[in-house]
């Protein structure tokens, strides 16, 4: 209410439920946040003027829960050269909460490359504008794969097209192997989100950010050799918030 003040005063407020369809995110080239902002007018002066930042998280509704459950399955990929390399890797499931444990194995069928170690890191892509921002179906069952020669790469750091642009970050990065393995050899995966120190977040895709961007997350998983070749495959996951804090 209008009026004069000479000393400290607080005033309550109270907001009705707003719609908030995404958690507050701060990333490379996009941010979603939530403020409060507080102005005072003055007579003959500029307002004052100051903003508060709220930190919004939300959890999935049951009936997503439900949904990434009956979705949910083990992931059974094959990858290799032919005549030199064949792997087969499994990852227990494919929808993690943020303290979650992801599990699985890698096994080697055939080895005739000298492997110097294997990696496995968790890749966040961040991706602003474009049709890359309009959603993905989180019902495919299948990996979004790098391609694996000797001459392949590791995902780069940004990439941009005419109408959007994508931002990779590798989040975290362990080495699961030293030395080369031998045929028939199993090597076990035990990765600890909740140990990642990078800000982890639900995945978000188009249908909570109005098509403005999408934040996915991957496993990528990294065989070096002798010669630092690298051979590389990623398999998409999705992250959700199972508890709020």
């Amino acid at each position: 209410p209008p009026g004069t003040m000479y000393t400290s005063r607080q005033y309550p407020f109270h907001f009705g439920n707003l719609e908030k369809m995404a958690e507050t995110y701060h990333g490379r080239h996009v941010s979603v946040r939530y403020l409060i902002r507080v102005s005072i007018e003055r007579k003959f002066l500029p307002p004052l003027t100051k903003d508060c930042e709220v930190v919004v998280q939300s959890l999935p509704s049951q009936s997503t829960l439900e949904r990434y459950a009956k979705l949910d399955q083990p992931i059974k990929m094959e990858v290799g050269i032919e005549d030199c390399l064949h792997i087969e890797f499994e990852y227990e499931k494919r929808f993690h909460h943020l303290r979650d444990v992801i599990l699985g194995k890698v096994h080697f069928l055939l080895v005739r490359i000298k492997i110097k170690h294997m990696e496995l890191a968790v890749i966040r892509r961040e991706t602003v504008g474009g049709g890359g921002s309009n959603g993905m179906d989180i019902s495919a069952a299948g990996a979004d794969a790098a391609a694996n020669s000797p001459n392949s790469k590791s995902p780069g750091n940004v990439a941009s097209s005419a109408n959007a642009l994508t931002e990779t970050q590798v989040l975290v990065k362990y080495e699961i192997m030293d030395g080369a393995p031998i045929k028939d050899e199993v090597i076990p995966v035990r990765l600890y989100l909740g140990g990642i120190p990078a800000d982890l977040t639900p995945t978000y895709d188009g249908s909570t950010t109005n098509g403005r961007f999408n934040v996915r997350y991957f496993l990528n998983l990294v065989l070096v050799d002798m010669e630092d070749r690298r051979y590389f495959k990623q398999q998409e996951i999705v992250l959700y918030r199972q508890h709020l804090g």
